[in-house]
């Protein structure tokens, strides 16, 4: 299967796609102003234990106060007694080493845990454990030949006196014993600077930050059938050829700086997916669709047959559509980041044998998902309820917010997203017409974003393209409505 990466960055974002057999299949944004906090380490002050749920409300400098559950809470061996009650583990104003599990979603604080954790490339190093020095594989490689060959030849790279735990991912079957290396020196010195930092500062602190999401393109998302990691910038790309030749040198060979003049992600329509990504109606090759909708608490999928009038019979109508159904469904799941509770309403099919295979064509397009699914048998409903672990904003969560004029029922666009989309569409317009100089005619949330929050990068492009750009609200306009005027 050919891959290939594609890696946006400006000032205000980076933007990341996934490319396998020339259609989009994963999409990552993260934005300078709200990056995301999974997987990083703060000392956190408890201000609240709750023995009814056993778990703790943690401040760690947020708005929100996060969440601790006592399975969630690590003790040493040694005072570790299984069944004790979260009130005799913690305690009020307790200062305490956690790690951000969960983002905060929705009305949710941020999921925390204090088993601390720094992951590499091919290593995850547990540096608590007290058990003895452990290292565990991943459950992918299966083999008990190479799992004992991985763990002597890694056994023979760690430094004496080093503590704590590893688990070696699937990647370390293949990498070089210099690679591995790289990773444990970069394990040891994160883990050695939060230590430091934890001694030092007062509480509530934040100690460490993960990777930014271009270098997490390089250590997780990239694999062995990637065959291009395009970049349209030329400073970053400098910053991750030496990151990459630090930590992760197999990677090196794939970074490319995108010089074509149509913008990155105007290849493979990349733009035209995001925009589709957020609508309910997903169109099916065959003439049926999905209707998908998304709650806090779950997500329905709805199969429709629509069009599609194709087969001999009605019942093979309905299982070539849910068939196709199956397959373009896990793909929405990764291109729209959907997590937590999944009900799929198929159309009813009255043959067993029928739902046993779009069961098997769900699994299957589903073991390309990075992210852990379980799926269950069809309900005595005719439903298949299925859950996929969610770390993240959801797409729609992410570019979107609720919309006032329709009192909640829809979204819009944020003012922040189509001040960014302004921005790119500014940069298109000057490489393709070169005008004297640009008018921006937008609602005034939009203009208000422009003169304030976002008023650095507007500077930023005026100074690149060496044009002013004047900016006109429109009090007629909604917050999507735009027009750039060339003059």
């Amino acid at each position: 299967m050919t891959e290939e990466i594609l890696v946006n960055i400006t000032p205000q974002e980076t933007r990341v796609a996934l490319i396998q057999q020339g259609i989009v299949q994963e999409l990552h944004i993260e934005r300078s102003q709200n990056r995301g906090i999974v997987g990083n380490v703060y000392l956190g002050k408890v201000t609240r234990v709750l023995p009814g749920m056993q778990s703790a409300f943690v401040d760690i400098g947020l708005e929100k106060a996060a969440f601790l559950h006592v399975a969630d809470l690590w003790m040493p061996k040694s005072s570790q007694a299984e069944g004790t009650p979260i009130e005799k583990l913690v305690f009020d104003g307790q200062t305490i080493l956690v790690q951000v599990l969960k983002d905060p979603l929705g009305t949710k604080g941020a999921r925390l845990s204090t088993h601390i954790s720094v992951a590499g490339r091919n290593l995850v190093y547990l540096p608590q454990e007290d058990n003895g020095q452990q290292i565990a594989i991943s459950q992918k490689i299966d083999k008990q030949e190479d799992r004992d060959a991985l763990k002597h030849r890694f056994q023979a790279l760690l430094p004496s006196g080093e503590t704590g735990s590893y688990i070696l991912r699937t990647s370390a079957e293949d990498a070089e014993d210099q690679e591995l290396a790289n990773d444990l020196k970069y394990l040891s010195a994160t883990w050695k600077k939060i230590k430091d930092s934890s001694t030092r500062l007062p509480a509530p602190s934040f100690l460490h930050q993960d990777l930014s999401l271009s270098e997490r393109v390089l250590r997780d998302l990239a694999t062995e059938a990637t065959g291009q990691i395009r970049i349209d910038s030329n400073e970053n790309l400098e910053k991750l050829k030496t990151f990459a030749q630090n930590f992760m040198p197999n990677q090196l060979d794939k970074l490319v700086l995108y010089r074509g003049e149509r913008p990155l992600f105007d290849l493979y329509d990349t733009e035209t997916e995001i925009n589709r990504a957020l609508g309910r109606r997903v169109d099916l090759k065959s003439g049926g669709y999905l209707m998908i909708d998304q709650t806090e608490s779950m997500t329905t999928i709805d199969v429709n047959t629509g069009s599609y009038v194709g087969a001999k019979t009605f019942d093979d109508t309905v299982y070539k559509t849910n068939l196709e159904a199956a397959q373009t469904i896990a793909r929405q799941l990764r291109l729209r980041n959907l997590g937590g509770i999944i009900i799929i309403d198929f159309i009813d099919m009255h043959s067993t044998e029928h739902q046993t295979a779009v069961l098997e064509e769900l699994h299957k397009s589903l073991q390309r998902d990075k992210a852990r699914t379980s799926v269950n048998p069809f309900s005595a409903l005719g439903l298949v309820e299925m859950t996929r672990k969610r770390t993240r904003e959801s797409l729609a969560h992410l570019l979107c917010e609720p919309c006032e004029v329709c009192q909640g029922k829809g979204q819009v666009k944020t003012a922040q997203s189509i001040c960014y989309e302004i921005l790119r569409e500014v940069l298109r317009e000057h490489r393709q017409f070169n005008p004297k100089e640009f008018r921006i005619i937008a609602s005034a949330d939009v203009i208000d974003r422009f003169l304030e929050e976002e008023s650095g990068h507007m500077a930023q492009l005026i100074d690149f393209i060496g044009k002013p750009i004047l900016l006109q609200a429109e009090s007629s306009f909604n917050q999507e409505q735009y027009d750039i005027v060339l003059n």
